[in-house]
């Protein structure tokens, strides 16, 4: 596959906007879902910007018409599902609201997107995308609601690949492990929101393993690979004649995975508290 159209949700920056302009340069029509319209921030040849929240039906219509009217009768040739948010807190602090809301993007939004799709999918016997993390495999510490929505998300693939194969349709995950793009100040927000509304209690329980951990994830938001290396995977994805299953992206992804894998459960957590300097 080389030309086509392809859908991508969450395009407005980071992985999504850079997903968008690789995919278009390899010669495929691109229509770039954005939450809030901003033209430049995808501004490319080949990509066609439009409004898409995923956790409106109404939204997702409006884009998949807009998609299925450049494809012209024949169908999608891809859907990349990026769009997703990142909530943090400790487990015991957690809202139940913060919790929903952490799954009706990353899981029931992306569900229902990729359902209006699908009829245009299986007229273009097109691929899925599905962006994870290795967070889905390895959840760190006070990032929970985010590891179990990908894990949720994971499943739902797994199962959804083996459904739509008979249409020709292939479906395929990303992992990628820490990457340097804009969500690591959403995630920085997240935990100022975090402190703002918790338990004066909890967060006394919690505040030096908190500090901590927000220490860690300065670092990885320096040290992160690069978009363009999750963009290639999702190019390969899309275009290779047998897509795999899954895509491991980045070097501590792959050490991660590992670990979780081959340590016993009561070592790897050690592990873990040491990496991420908690008490």
């Amino acid at each position: 596959m080389s030309h086509g159209v392809v859908l991508v949700s969450g395009a407005s920056s980071g992985i999504g906007a850079t997903c968008a302009r690789e995919i278009a340069a390899k010669g495929f029509t691109v229509v770039a879902g954005l939450r809030t319209p901003r033209v430049d921030d995808v501004s490319a040849p080949g990509v066609h910007p439009v409004q898409l929240d995923i956790t409106d039906t109404d939204s997702i219509a409006r884009a998949v018409a807009s998609a299925a009217s450049l494809a012209q009768g024949t169908g999608l040739a891809g859907l990349v599902n990026n769009a997703g948010i990142s909530v943090m807190g400790p487990v015991e602090g957690l809202p139940l609201s913060e919790l929903r809301r952490q799954f009706e993007v990353n899981v029931f939004g992306t569900v229902a997107l990729t359902q209006a799709c699908l009829p245009e999918l299986r007229r273009g016997r097109g691929r899925v995308v599905m962006m994870s993390s290795v967070a889905a495999r390895s959840p760190s510490p006070f990032a929970g609601a985010y590891g179990a929505s990908k894990s949720a998300l994971e499943a739902l693939a797994d199962v959804l690949r083996v459904e739509v194969r008979a249409a020709g349709i292939s479906v395929s995950v990303i992992q990628p492990g820490a990457i340097r793009t804009p969500i690591w100040d959403k995630v920085d927000a997240s935990w100022d929101a975090l402190i703002a509304s918790a338990d004066p209690a909890l967060l006394q329980v919690y505040d030096d393993a908190i500090r901590r951990m927000r220490t860690s994830v300065a670092i990885y938001s320096r040290t992160g690979i690069a978009p363009e290396r999750v963009a290639r995977a999702v190019v390969q994805a899309l275009t290779a004649r047998s897509p795999r299953p899954r895509y491991l992206v980045g070097a501590d992804a792959y050490v991660q995975a590992a670990l979780r894998a081959c340590l016993p459960v009561r070592v790897h957590d050690a592990l873990v508290r040491r990496i991420l300097n908690l008490p």
